[in-house]
């Protein structure tokens, strides 16, 4: 299914002519617009009409998240701030938040692209839409809104949250479609069986958008079996627009990015030059149309990979990969660089244990140690002791052939690790690295 046939179906020749006038008329804006821009362009010895080609790109400066939180709060603004008639912000966890302000013409443009990802998964007018992102200053709930309003589906704002009642809301409503983290996703099919004696597979649940972490294709699977529903994964960032600059289609190989809108880049992340395609490197994000906060190649510092074949789905827009992880939150131990994603790829292999864990990294004597808590099944945790010990090591040798660094596995009982309503925490770090 198609929102915008004509435009994801569009020729490679012609997006490029498209990229092309809207790449020069962002750049010209932003140097006039933006003291930020300007600035940084004038470092780098560029002006706007330098930029003749795609290829021309390179030239320009990065922006990354320290940039934008040396702006704080409106310095990469591009419209006074009268234009502004939305303002997001991240969580602001590790230092000052990032802020992003949308014009109505961005509104609209968020509507648009959410649109095309909705409708390209099978919904349409006639879905129940749950949205179980947080609302307010997170950019995930209202994104899925301004979409799901936009195709004319029934909004049910939920929010994050709240879990028995989003169960209650999913079965009196008819929910058919629903939003959140994949990991919230797993914890309410848990919640709903164990607590309220509901199986979700039962329910009119039928598809799944699901994002904001990263999460594996055994993850997929398992929420998919609980759930009985297809299950897509969904890319967005708040620096760019928020959930909506990319998504998978029915073929599941790859999250297409609406790159009418948002140009794509890979690159090294470690010398910033640009990679051939087909390389895993970090993903670089040029925002083409927003209005209210343009952005120049953004470091996104995630890792994925970029192919720009046609699609089994008919659509000709370039394709990312499931994102491996973050060049920054990439686990370094013993000089092993280590994604999340590979530890919880392995834990899925292994019949007995939850979708459940947590990494814990300590250095107790100047050397790395890797900690690997899992939840055990309660069928497993209710058996013998031998059985137990048998599956921490066949756990052990399997995350160890993934990763290629010998970890400890810890069996915990189920329902001991945490549960979120958004981003689950995976990792703690206790090494003292400075």
């Amino acid at each position: 299914m198609f929102w915008d046939q004509q435009l994801e179906c569009i020729e490679p020749e012609r997006l490029r002519e498209v990229q092309l006038q809207r790449l020069k008329e962002v750049v010209k804006r932003v140097y006039e617009k933006v003291p930020f821009y300007r600035k940084k362009f004038d470092e780098a010895g560029i002006k706007p009409e330098d930029i003749r080609s795609l290829e021309d790109i390179k030239h320009l400066p990065f922006t990354s998240k320290t940039d934008m939180r040396e702006a704080y709060p409106f310095g990469l603004f591009a419209v006074p701030l009268s234009e502004i008639v939305e303002i997001h912000t991240s969580s602001g966890t590790t230092g000052k938040p990032v802020v992003a302000g949308y014009t109505v013409k961005d509104i609209a443009l968020w509507a648009e692209v959410m649109a095309r990802c909705l409708v390209m998964v099978g919904a349409t007018k006639d879905d129940i839409v749950q949205i179980a992102y947080g609302y307010g200053m997170f950019t995930g709930g209202l994104g899925f809104h301004y979409g799901a309003q936009k195709i004319g589906a029934t909004v049910v704002p939920a929010s994050a949250g709240n879990t028995k009642r989003q169960i209650e809301l999913m079965k009196d409503f008819g929910t058919t479609f629903l939003a959140c983290t994949p990991s919230y996703a797993l914890y309410l099919t848990e919640y709903a069986k164990e607590e309220m004696g509901i199986d979700l597979s039962t329910l009119k649940l039928r598809i799944g958008s699901f994002g904001a972490e990263m999460w594996t294709e055994e993850m997929r699977k398992e929420i998919e079996r609980r759930m009985g529903i297809k299950a897509y994964n969904v890319y967005g960032l708040t620096e760019i627009i928020g959930p909506g600059v990319a998504h998978e289609c029915p073929a599941q190989q790859g999250l297409h990015v609406w790159e009418d809108h948002f140009y794509p880049e890979i690159i090294d992340p470690e010398t910033g030059e640009p990679l051939p395609e087909g390389q895993e490197g970090e993903l670089v994000l040029t925002s083409l149309t927003r209005e209210g906060m343009p952005m120049i190649r953004f470091r996104t510092r995630d890792i994925t990979t970029l192919h720009r074949e046609k699609c089994a789905c008919g659509r000709t827009l370039a394709k990312i990969e499931r994102i491996k992880g973050r060049s920054d939150d990439m686990i370094k131990v013993r000089g092993v660089m280590i994604f999340p994603y590979q530890i919880e790829q392995a834990i899925l292999e292994v019949q007995g244990v939850e979708p459940h864990y947590q990494i814990i990294l300590t250095r107790p004597h100047y050397l790395d140690e890797v900690e690997v808590q899992v939840e055990m099944s309660k069928e497993i945790f209710s058996d013998d002791v031998k059985t137990i010990e048998t599956l921490r090591k066949r756990l052990e040798k399997k995350i160890e052939q993934t990763v290629g660094v010998r970890v400890k596995v810890t069996l915990v009982e189920p329902k001991s690790i945490p549960r979120s309503e958004g981003k689950a925490k995976r990792i703690i770090d206790k090494r003292n690295l400075k």
